[in-house]
């Protein structure tokens, strides 16, 4: 868990966002911004999300790794950070966490595990605002 963080915003993210949730996931295309809903799931400061490796947010991503993410109450700036292919050794645990994550859909045919290019995306957040019952959290993660 991210030190900067109080505790009681760290549980209303862990609350919000740490099973299969929908957010707005924006990189650069050169100098427009390029948004998309993606399904994520959220641990420590990161949110993970499934995607092919030759995706254009993979590529911006390559090229630039300023990330901004939104979701319910919640808005933050990050690095996007290619883990590479979600079966590989390294990516075990956090594989494991996004299966659970995303059980309900995770092995409806759209995902391929034997292809290498089926990657772990992690944006890892730098700093954001969460907003609960009139409460604002300026964070820095």
């Amino acid at each position: 868990m991210s030190q900067n963080i109080p505790q009681e915003a760290q549980e209303i993210l862990n609350e919000r966002f740490g099973h299969d949730e929908l957010i707005a996931l924006a990189t650069m295309d050169g100098d427009r911004p390029s948004v998309r809903t993606v399904n994520a799931y959220y641990e420590d400061g990161c949110f993970y999300i499934i995607t092919y490796g030759t995706s254009n947010k993979m590529m911006q991503l390559a090229k630039n790794p300023t990330a901004a993410i939104c979701g319910d109450w919640f808005t933050a700036h990050g690095i996007g950070v290619n883990l590479g292919w979600f079966c590989k050794e390294e990516n075990k645990v956090i594989a494991d966490k996004l299966r659970h994550a995303f059980a309900s859909w995770i092995d409806n045919g759209h995902n391929n595990f034997d292809d290498k290019n089926t990657s772990i995306l992690c944006i890892r957040l730098t700093d954001g605002v969460l907003l609960s019952h009139g409460t604002r959290y300026d964070l820095l993660f």
